[in-house]
């Protein structure tokens, strides 16, 4: 399960370059890639599969996989339909169609992450895939980037399913706390599942997660927004993937909670309204999407009914429909696109005549059409009388609840009926045709979100262009499959049984043909009669303009205007825009309220210890009154060196409680602070203004000594608080045992809490990127400048430093030049031994990053910015990504060796010169790190510095030449 995971992954990685090489031709290759995984599928389906990959156990987050016949039913439709899909695409899509090579990519991870989310054990890990399937779903309807109807039909998509999902995350995390596990497995093994009210409002927001993802009334209007996809989209997701989810959940839930209090009242009177009103819409609109889009939604309510009934036989009949209705609806939508393809045009009532001109489009049609219907001997009829049975027979109802559902049911069955006919006789039939529009006009169909469909203005109102074999290919095989399952309903009822044997119930009956005259034939019966008078009363069954029952997506519209209201009015009433006004609120919030409760709530005493050594209190004096004198002075460079100094007070302090990894990091953050503030005061005044300058002010001076006290009071307070044993004491022989390493600061940042140093890192490559985009303004200009590209140079003359004659004479340090020289070797000597020895003594990637930045900053300040060039001649984005690029790719490597992610190995050995040598593999996330500290340093030397510097020369240009 894994391996078919990964193979995903790096498909859709190499999609766009297949597609850049292949052309449309490259889906061919891509297809293989779910088609191999449904071989598996098919090879595994009786055996059941757990893999398990251990991450951060002791908090249940693992990635954990399970295969049974639920998965393997879901993963067979999502991986051969997915295959056949993407066989389709080769024919609909031209080679000079935009975007195509990430359209490949995006629906092959879309494959990929269906299959990961139906095979989850991890409740989780289910819903880190079920989000994946959001965001790729929102870029795959939005396609046609260019069109305003797919950017607001992706955009309502990812709205609506992902405030699902976050409802979705809310119920698993309650539903785990409840039950001590994450794992699904675990929660339906016990003979008795977790209840209460929290278990109660955690299953109804999985509820909630589940049937906006299925597109279930009344959060179903953005199903038939997102026909504006194309139309292999639609095949794929809105028929035969993305909107199972949400019943596929329903249904893993069904046999721990179909017995909730909450859950028949939502699932079955949510899915019967999904399955009328839906259907009743079917009847009513002209585009044959949208007609096959609201019998999807009236569908996915049909099979949430039965699949949330929680019996045996319901379940049975359930996972037979599912099948049924990804082969009839995926070919359907795949016979629209073919008919949207070679007409031109989707709407019903200008097609006429296909059925002769396209006789296999037809009967293929035909065939799919019939399944949906219900109708012998295709698997829809057999899935539907399974249904009908079960439902008639749910002794988990009531009896008048149970004679409302199967009302509800036959009621929206007679409509399904109704609009597979109408579709049949829409596309296929010979008929009359409207008027022609006038020139320059056409007709349209409106979507209900205020979408227009409509097709192309052509002479020819019935124009035809014949698709190709490879084009007819995937439909034909889905509905050659809805015919031969239904021919074999014992072959297919064997492989779904063990689905509904999970569930307590009376015996199964068994998937079949014919089961003698049963009140479900009668029923059938009735269902097809008047089917076909609703499709003989289709034109008084009109569209209105105002709904009785409203319009959901116009409430959709006006949800987002009422919030788009209100958070206006929040930020007005909360942000005056003024910045003093916002500071003062936040501090006195933090002086106010942690004082209250400590004086109320609190019995933690706390003894106070002025000092450990007098030494400590000499240095808090001279802290405190640098940082005083930096509130009064005047001089913009001297605030920044008495600020500095307060700066390396606190790394004195931490050198004298025997932190000295933390003194040094701080020592060198501190002098690369200074640096920068220095280089960023060159365009400034020496002097802040008189008119900048501002009287003493006794209330913000009460406000930041009352922050301070607080602050200092709360720490107290939270140290003396502690009642347990602090885990500081068992670091250090951890670090040694689980990172090899003695130096348990280093160990902690490389291996223990790797995670946390990944985000860090990754929040200094993006501060990175923001420095040089506010200094470029639209790009990164790549290396610094080198001493060969500056006009001036003359490489006859000889000097200290490359670029040192470049610089002006009036700024010149022949001392600092000299120095320079002299030292940089040893600086960058100082950064290696850190990076090296700081596995077991103060140092590590970060304090030799910042060395070796500070090295680079010697360089420049010596040289000039053609020194910074000659010193290191790499674009900083390369050094910041490939730093970026190890430390991630040390995650990537542990998971694929078996071991956690970020796990570090231990490897030793004896060499004849060096003897006994041991080496961890956290140095490479180390390295790392280096690398995007160096980077940094030089992003910002290069945009504060080299980049200013040039901007500033450019500047006193014109004005030396106008004062001439």
């Amino acid at each position: 399960m894994l391996a078919i995971l990964l193979v995903h992954a790096a498909a859709a990685l190499a999609a766009p370059l297949a597609v850049r090489a292949l052309g449309r031709n490259a889906f061919y290759l891509l297809a293989s890639v779910p088609l191999g995984g449904l071989g598996w599928v098919i090879a595994n389906w009786s055996a059941p599969q757990r893999v398990r990959l251990t991450w951060a156990p002791s908090i249940g987050l693992n990635i954990d996989l399970r295969f049974d016949t639920l998965a393997a039913v879901l993963c067979a439709l999502v991986l051969g339909i997915g295959a056949l899909v993407l066989v389709y695409c080769a024919r609909y899509f031209e080679n000079d169609e935009a975007r195509l090579g990430v359209f490949a990519a995006e629906l092959v991870a879309f494959a990929g992450a269906m299959f990961g989310l139906v095979t989850s054990d991890n409740m989780v890990l289910l819903y880190v895939f079920w989000e994946a399937t959001t965001v790729l779903s929102f870029l795959l309807i939005g396609h046609n980037a260019e069109q305003a109807a797919s950017r607001r039909a992706a955009i309502q998509a990812l709205l609506v399913t992902g405030a699902g999902g976050l409802a979705m995350l809310v119920g698993i995390v309650v539903l785990g706390t409840a039950n001590g596990s994450y794992l699904l497995s675990d929660l339906l093994s016990g003979a008795h599942p977790p209840s209460g009210i929290a278990v109660d409002v955690a299953v109804a927001l999985l509820l909630v997660g589940a049937l906006t993802k299925s597109a279930v009334v009344p959060l179903h209007f953005w199903l038939p927004g997102a026909m504006a996809a194309p139309t292999p989209v639609s095949a794929y997701l809105h028929a035969a993937a993305m909107v199972k989810a949400g019943v596929y959940l329903v249904a893993r839930l069904a046999p721990a909670f179909a017995q909730n209090p909450v859950w028949h009242p939502l699932v079955l009177t949510l899915g019967l309204a999904s399955m009328l009103l839906a259907g009743l819409r079917a009847l009513q609109v002209s585009d044959l999407k949208l007609v096959l889009a609201f019998g999807t939604v009236s569908q996915l309510g049909f099979l949430i009914v039965l699949v949330g009934l929680g019996t045996p036989g319901a379940a049975l009949a359930g996972v037979t429909l599912i099948v049924a209705h990804a082969l009839f609806k995926a070919c359907l939508f795949l016979v629209v696109g073919i008919i949207d393809h070679g007409a031109g045009t989707r709407d019903l009532r200008r097609l006429s005549g296909l059925g002769r001109r396209a006789p296999v489009l037809c009967a293929t049609a035909v065939l799919a059409a019939l399944s949906m219907a219900g109708i012998p001997p295709l698997l829809g009829f057999v899935g539907k009388e399974s249904a009908l049975s079960a439902v008639f027979d749910a002794d988990v109802l009531a009896a008048p609840a149970r004679g409302v559902v199967f009302a509800g049911v036959v009621l929206g069955s007679m409509l399904t009926v109704g609009y597979s006919i109408r579709f049949v006789w829409g596309a296929f039939a010979e008929k009359g045709v409207e008027p022609e529009p006038a020139p320059g006009t056409e007709p349209s169909a409106h979507h209900p979100s205020g979408m227009v469909i409509a097709g192309p203005v052509s002479e020819d109102r019935l124009r035809w262009h014949p698709p190709g074999a490879l084009f007819l290919a995937a439909p034909v095989i889905l509905a050659a499959a809805s015919l031969v399952a239904g021919l074999a309903p014992s072959w297919l009822d064997a492989r779904l049984r063990p689905y509904a044997e999970t569930l307590a119930g009376p015996p199964l009956s068994h998937l079949a043909l014919w089961h003698g005259f049963t009140p479900a034939l009668a029923s059938t019966l009735l269902i097809v009669a008047v089917g076909v008078v609703l499709y003989r009363l289709r034109d008084r069954i009109p569209e209105s303009a105002h709904p009785r029952l409203g319009n959901a997506d116009r409430a959709y519209d006006a949800t987002l205007r009422a919030m788009d209201t209100l958070s206006l009015r929040m930020t007005g009433a909360v942000q005056r825009g003024s910045l003093p006004l916002s500071q003062a609120t936040i501090l006195v919030t933090l002086i106010v309220l942690p004082t209250v409760l400590l004086a109320l709530g609190t019995r933690t005493g706390v003894t106070l210890r002025l000092w450990d050594s007098p030494l400590q209190a000499a240095i808090c004096l001279v802290m405190a009154v640098t940082a005083l004198a930096a509130t009064v002075l005047r001089n913009r460079l001297a605030s920044v060196l008495v600020v500095g100094v307060t700066g390396y007070g606190s790394g004195v302090i931490f050198a004298l409680h025997g932190a000295p990894d933390l003194a040094l990091t701080q020592f060198l953050v501190e002098t690369l602070t200074l640096v920068i503030f220095v280089l960023v005061l060159r365009a400034f005044p020496a002097r802040i203004e008189a008119r900048r300058r501002t009287a003493f002010k006794i209330r913000r001076a009460i406000l930041a000594a009352g922050t301070g006290t607080v602050v200092a009071v709360l720490a107290g307070f939270a140290v003396a608080a502690r009642t347990a044993e602090p885990i500081w004491t068992g670091i250090p022989e951890a670090a040694y045992a689980f990172g090899g390493g003695k130096n348990a600061v280093n160990v902690l940042l490389v291996d223990l809490r790797a995670w946390d140093t990944l985000g860090e890192i990754s929040v200094l490559v993006v501060a990175a990127t923001g420095v040089a985009s506010l200094v470029f303004r639209s790009r990164r200009f790549g290396s610094a400048p080198r001493a060969a590209d500056s006009p001036d140079y003359d490489p006859e003359l000889v000097s200290w430093l490359p670029a040192g004659r470049l610089v002006d004479r009036a700024e010149r340090s022949m001392v600092l030049q000299i120095t320079t020289r002299l030292v940089f070797p040893t600086i960058m000597v100082l950064s290696v031994y850190f990076f090296f020895s700081g596995h077991n003594a103060p140092g590590g990637g970060f304090a030799g990053g910042l060395t070796a930045g500070l090295a680079l900053t010697l360089r420049y300040l010596a040289g000039g910015r053609y020194e910074l060039g000659e010193a290191l001649p790499v674009d900083a984005g390369h050094v910041l990504g490939a730093g970026l690029t190890l430390a991630a790719g040390t995650a990537v490597s542990s998971l694929l060796l078996g071991a956690p992610p970020l796990s570090s190995a231990i490897i030793e050995v004896s060499l004849p010169v060096l003897g006994h040598v041991k080496v961890v593999t956290a140095l490479l996330f180390d390295l790392g790190v280096y690398l995007i500290v160096v980077g940094l340093v030089l992003d910002v030397l290069r945009s504060l510095g080299a980049r200013l510097d040039s901007e500033l020369a450019d500047a006193e240009t014109p004005a030396a030449k106008g004062g001439a």
